[in-house]
């Protein structure tokens, strides 16, 4: 381990003096580059630091231990060594979870999926607040939400919506959201008070990715409308709408925001592109297909990854037995504890356990 951290030590400090030299300042491209890579090894790079600084204390109150005679001092050193001793380990742990392999696709922005799945209108309401605290979050973190297709209920719930969010790192944060989530609360129509349990399926799809696909144009079906809102109100009276379908594996990608039917068309073959890389990747490698095909499963109140207790006032994700107990934060964007809670248990299933 030392030796891979003293390389990663040694390229970081290399990367802040070419970052300070006048020639590189200049180059705008080259100076970005550099930059990012001197951001991601920072935090490896910090830690080290505090792991040699921890390492030398140690060294030194050792060595001093060996000449003092007082009995007092002798066990405020070894009390001072207990202590940095665990902070060491501590450090050494931080160290092996930052040496672990990264995805090539967390730094990547994503395509997300929200549907409701298995009850009714109440489904609707559900996949609408999903998509609500995911966009709310995605603001606080600093991301961008563009929505891509959306398609309203009658009473303000969500048929499906289609939005892709970009930044640094989007991918690696939101990946975990795949699947499906499971809600128990006293639908607002509910006149005897019952509780009832519905669901939502969220998919996350990164939108870089490594396979390349060739799109025929005898392999597509264009339809063009008009973008609608709520309740089937016309947003506009041209049909700038555009539904594309992928005649072989029959995967449909619609895209109304723009006014645009040409835009709408560019940024449709974008998302196509996107969920036809996943498509046949899914069919080449059988780990991620498993991983992919029980991200939504099929919307059955029996699959979910994480319920949402409205009565309890409770968020617990099953996959790692974690329970919040701030729902109303929760849904208003709040779920970072939860995000890095996440990413933390797939660094150690990661590492191996």
């Amino acid at each position: 381990m030392n030796e891979k951290l003293n390389g990663i030590y040694a390229e970081y400090n290399q990367l802040l003096e070419q970052l300070q030299d006048e020639a590189v300042i200049s180059d705008y491209e080259e100076y970005q580059k550099l930059a990012k890579r001197q951001s991601k090894l920072q935090p490896t790079a910090d830690a080290y630091e505090r792991y040699m600084a921890l390492e030398k204390a140690i060294a030194a109150t050792k060595l001093m231990l060996r000449a003092e005679k007082d009995a007092e001092m002798v066990e405020l050193a070894k009390m001072e060594i207990s202590e940095n001793e665990a902070g060491l380990e501590r450090v050494r742990e931080e160290l092996l979870m930052l040496l672990i392999p990264r995805d090539e696709r967390d730094d990547g922005n994503v395509i997300m999926e929200i549907r409701p799945a298995a009850g009714g209108d109440e489904a609707g309401l559900f996949a609408a607040g999903l998509l609500r605290m995911y966009t709310m979050y995605s603001s606080s973190a600093g991301f961008r939400v563009e929505i891509n297709d959306l398609e309203e209920s009658e009473i303000g719930g969500l048929k499906t919506a289609t939005i892709t969010i970009s930044g640094d790192g989007v991918f690696g944060k939101l990946k975990y959201e795949s699947g499906v989530h499971r809600v128990q609360r006293v639908p607002e129509t509910e006149t005897q008070g019952r509780i009832h349990t519905s669901t939502a399926t969220v998919a996350v799809l990164p939108e870089a990715v490594s396979v390349d696909v060739k799109i025929e144009d005898k392999d597509l079906r264009i339809d063009v409308y008009r973008s609608s809102g709520a309740g089937g109100q016309h947003v506009n009276k041209t049909e700038s709408a555009v539904r594309i379908t992928h005649i072989p594996t029959n995967i449909v990608v619609a895209c109304q925001d723009g006014r645009s039917q040409i835009k709408n068309r560019e940024k449709a073959m974008q998302i196509l592109q996107v969920k036809l890389a996943d498509h046949y990747q899914t069919q080449e490698d059988e780990k991620y297909a498993a991983e992919r095909k029980n991200q939504v499963g099929t919307g059955d109140r029996s699959e979910r990854i994480r319920t949402y207790n409205f009565p309890q006032g409770r968020v617990t994700d099953h996959r790692i037995g974690k329970s919040l107990f701030n729902i109303t934060a929760f849904m208003n964007g709040e779920i970072e504890e939860m995000v890095e809670a996440l990413i933390l248990e797939g660094k150690k299933a990661a590492q191996g356990g």
